[in-house]
């Protein structure tokens, strides 16, 4: 009766090894693809990106290069048309892209074209302060970098849905600083919301401070937006298109850095000089490689499963007889 008792005992004990064994190694898949999936696939991806070589060199000019970060359309989802879901995963995603971003390429200046909300147009107090703290989360950034920030029309509305109030609660959490210069470089933060040219009471705000600029950097009214750009930079695309105007003024529109570009997030890269520019597009972890992981550890797990309780056999014996029955034909 002993006997049978140690028996049963022993079997017993070998059960619940086996139980912790197929349990330690499900933990171990799950911890190490969560791991790769929501960490290292950022470092492994952005670590791929360079920064652009100007054609002149800073150092034979004797002109500092200024390093600057380009993104646009963060659309951070509101309470009214955002699922909480959605918003999880999206703002997840951008804040472990922007973070591994900082830390990998060092950026000097972080611009942000506008569409920093998706619901600003006409989001209450409430909503938008609440949204507004999560952008300062997702965005955080050292002291020595820049964070410099356009108003979008989803930020302060379609032209004319735009109205005084909401621009200035877009100025008073970010700086409404229009003309922007580092390094010898002359940055203009234009209102584009604004430059309908109907003579609206807006409109003609947004000219006038442009003009004054224009007067600040002794500038012409009659060349293109009434300064002499080398470059301009705006938002609202889906991919890093060009325009080349007639004055021979490069656009470069920035892509979305939102996971909401259809699994092709993006940024460009700068290097900036008073004479010169080069620029680069820096894309970020495809949506389909991530979800592709899952399914394949999904995968993984299953068999693993079903080798354990013996519904299937282990792969490594499968492989095994599976040779030795090549070897003997």
């Amino acid at each position: 009766m002993a006997l049978i008792r140690l028996g049963f005992g022993r079997q017993h004990l070998c059960l619940l090894r086996r139980r912790s064994l197929l349990l330690s190694k499900l933990i171990a898949v799950v911890f190490a693809v969560l791991l790769f999936c929501e960490f290292l696939i950022y470092y492994l991806v952005i670590f791929r990106c360079d920064w652009p070589e100007v054609k002149t060199p800073a150092h034979n000019s004797g002109q500092e290069t200024l390093k600057a970060m380009f993104l646009a359309d963060t659309h951070l989802l509101g309470e009214i048309r955002g699922h909480w879901l959605d918003k999880l995963r999206r703002e997840w995603q951008m804040e472990r892209a922007f973070q591994t971003a900082l830390w990998l390429l060092q950026p000097e200046v972080v611009f942000i074209l506008g569409d920093i909300f998706d619901e600003g147009k006409w989001s209450s107090p409430q909503a938008w302060a609440d949204d507004v703290q999560r952008f300062q989360k997702i965005f955080r950034h050292p002291r020595h970098v820049l964070l410099k920030v356009v108003a979008g029309n989803h930020d302060i509305g379609f032209h004319y849905q735009m109205s005084t109030y909401k621009i200035k609660r877009f100025e008073k959490v970010f700086n409404p600083e229009r003309l922007f210069s580092w390094k010898g470089i002359n940055f203009v933060m234009v209102n584009s919301v604004a430059l309908e040219g109907d003579g609206c009471n807006l409109c003609s705000e947004a000219e006038a401070e442009i003009i004054e600029i224009s007067h600040k950097l002794n500038c012409s009214r009659e060349l293109l937006w009434w300064l002499r750009p080398r470059l301009v930079l705006s938002g609202h695309t889906h991919s890093a298109c060009e325009v080349l105007h007639g004055a021979g003024t490069m656009e470069i529109s920035v892509p979305s850095f939102s996971w909401r570009n259809r699994n092709n997030p993006s940024f460009i890269m700068g290097m900036l000089t008073p004479t010169e520019y080069a620029l680069a597009k820096c894309y970020l972890p495809y949506e389909n490689t991530v979800l592709a992981t899952y399914c394949v550890a999904v995968g993984f797990l299953a068999v693993l499963m079903l080798a354990h309780f013996k519904l299937l056999a282990s792969p490594l014996l499968f492989g095994w007889n599976l040779l030795r029955k090549l070897k003997t034909t």
